[in-house]
């Protein structure tokens, strides 16, 4: 898989504008087989604190974080597919290379290619690398929301299994 390259920038005490961090980041393949991922930075919280020093690569969040951002990047692997699940959060997954196919409810699906941008807004979804050669990097974003409701009930965060 191709590393990723993260440059962080930061401040002096001073308040002079520096390059903090410059480094290659190799994405690790998850329990479930199906990708590997490379989380590239996190905030505590939305808004974001620039005062915060905290290397947000290495702050614990799961595939969200409670009030906070993650920016992270998938290599979907040839043939895979994740569990089906939902997550309280706005996704935005920009595909950079290969081609992801996304399933909703009642088996519907779209196929997304590179440049490509799907903005997942808490429903139940899949996905799916059709490519049995090629893998499939997307970059994600994602900021915590509130559930979507269905006669004043949030529906619930979910993981197949």
């Amino acid at each position: 898989m191709n590393q990723i390259r993260r440059i962080v920038t930061g401040h002096t005490k001073d308040g002079t504008a520096i390059f903090a961090i410059d480094e290659s980041i190799e994405p690790l393949v998850i329990p479930t087989g199906d990708a590997a991922m490379a989380t590239i930075w996190t905030t505590e919280t939305v808004p974001a604190d620039c005062n915060d020093e905290t290397d947000g690569r290495y702050r614990d969040a799961g595939t969200t974080l409670k009030g906070g951002s993650v920016i992270r990047v998938v290599d979907m692997l040839p043939g895979a597919s994740s569990p089906m699940h939902r997550s309280d959060s706005i996704d935005y997954g920009i595909v950079i290379n290969g081609e992801i196919e996304l399933e909703l409810d009642k088996d519907v699906t779209k196929k997304v290619g590179p440049g490509e941008i799907i903005i997942q807004r808490g429903t139940i979804h899949k996905w799916k690398n059709p490519s049995s050669t090629e893998i499939c990097r997307i970059i994600f974003v994602l900021i915590e929301a509130k559930p979507f409701g269905v006669n004043g009930e949030p529906l619930p965060e979910f993981m197949e299994h």
